[in-house]
């Protein structure tokens, strides 16, 4: 039997040159179809799988072409990951530099932005066009760790041999994601990268923090900003008659009156003003306000009935569902732990309870509390699609599942079972 996998603990404890070797024999086993000495971490294995799905050439070398200087600087203008460059260089530049190593900002589909760090390092980068406006995400570059923090959406170490493409062979990264705490989307990748022989085990963990640190800054200008909202919606929702809403470009609520307050409300894509329909809501009226909307609602309090649900999985990295009802629809992007959960209750049409749900996501059906949690914010914005008591879609609701077209390529950052499952069936 093959040995258990290894882990990045157990690699550090090693004579950096057996460790070296035993990666390269596990590489070189894995690509010629036979059994490696050792297995490879999971997240590494799982990557490897999807570069022979892709057909990509693990002779070949990591240039790309790059961004245009326009281009680029357009794209460092649109991202908000500009408004906390200062903590994300302030967190890892200084400590890349003296680690021999250096950081790395790409975007979410995983073009660099931003470079900073060791002076040789960077040139040694650029022999892997480990430059600004390169493209590192896994089609183009192989196993790395921004390409798979993005392909699995968690932080990613990647190692010497571990890396897909033999040109990155000698080299070390560890990356992890930044989502806009806003409405959960991948605003793109923090990394650091250098020589094999800087290689630490706790750059992960370092690397996360300093991420999370960017979110949470990015949380607080949020809560300001509806602060600021609130101030100019008030005196208005005190002039208004019956229900509205006053809410930011997101749909977190700034203010209240006339109905039940509730944390935020699924915008349509490209909300306008005028008349909208709204699942929660029924049709409304849209009017702008500085930083937001003013929503209200008909007075007749109908809300119409969704009829058609399309849950959108087809893409590597990011995934949707859309609601469609008698006057119109909308879109809404997923959590990677949403778009688990309603491609499971897409396969049980007559539902699932909390505990048999846990088992399906986590394997564990004690785990009901974290359940019933994600479940409850799901249905915030699914109210009129998913009943509950098991939590299934709404009989009345047509569901459309649309899935990659390869099974291989399901939910590729799941390690959930129900996915797994249907990862290896066979079709």
């Amino acid at each position: 039997m093959r040995n258990t996998a290894l882990d990045m603990t157990r690699l550090a404890t090693m004579d950096a040159a057996h460790a070296t070797r035993l990666l390269h024999q596990v590489r070189a086993a894995t690509l010629a179809g036979e059994r490696p000495p050792i297995a490879p971490r999971p997240v590494i294995d799982a990557s490897w799988q999807r570069m022979f799905r892709l057909g990509v050439d693990p002779d070949r070398d990591t240039s790309s072409v790059l961004l245009q200087r326009e281009e680029l600087e357009h794209r460092r203008r649109a991202t908000v990951l500009g408004e906390v460059m200062r903590t994300l260089s302030g967190g890892l530049t200084e400590i890349a530099d003296a680690s021999l190593q250096i950081m790395v900002v790409t975007d979410a589909q995983g073009r660099v932005l931003w470079r900073e760090g060791h002076a040789g390092v960077i040139r040694q980068a650029n022999t892997i066009c480990l430059e600004e406006g390169a493209a590192w995400s896994e089609d183009t570059t192989g196993t790395n760790a921004i390409g798979t923090a993005l392909a699995a959406r968690r932080p990613v170490q990647v190692h010497s041999a571990e890396h897909f493409v033999q040109t990155l062979r000698n080299w070390t990264c560890a990356a992890a994601p930044v989502h806009d705490p806003r409405d959960g989307q991948l605003l793109g990748i923090v990394d650091v990268s250098g020589p094999a022989s800087s290689f630490h085990p706790a750059t992960l963990a370092l690397v996360d923090s300093v991420a999370r640190l960017a979110e949470a800054e990015l949380r607080d200008r949020h809560v300001r900003t509806v602060e600021r909202l609130r101030s100019v919606a008030a005196p208005i929702l005190c002039r208004v008659g019956g229900r509205a809403v006053a809410v930011d470009v997101h749909g977190w609520t700034a203010a209240v009156t006339g109905m039940a307050p509730v944390d935020r409300l699924p915008l349509p894509k490209s909300l306008r003003a005028g008349r909208v329909w709204m699942p929660s809501l029924g049709m409304c009226t849209i009017e702008p306000l500085p930083g937001g909307w003013l929503v209200r609602p008909d007075e007749s309090g109908q809300t119409g009935a969704a009829s058609r649900v399309v849950l959108d999985l087809t893409r590597a990295r990011s995934w949707s569902v859309a609601v469609f009802g008698p006057a119109g629809g909308w879109t809404r992007e997923l959590s990677p732990r949403h778009a688990e959960l309603l491609y499971v209750l897409s396969k049980h049409p007559k539902g699932r309870t909390a505990a048999e749900l846990a088992a399906d996501v986590f394997g564990d059906p004690t785990r009901t509390v974290t359940v019933r949690a994600e479940m409850s914010r799901v249905r915030r914005y699914l109210a009129g699609v998913l009943a509950h008591r098991p939590y299934r879609f709404s009989e009345e609701v047509e569901v459309e599942v649309l899935r990659p077209p390869c099974r291989g390529d399901l939910l590729p950052h799941s390690s959930a079972p129900a996915v797994l499952d249907e990862r290896r069936t066979e079709e």
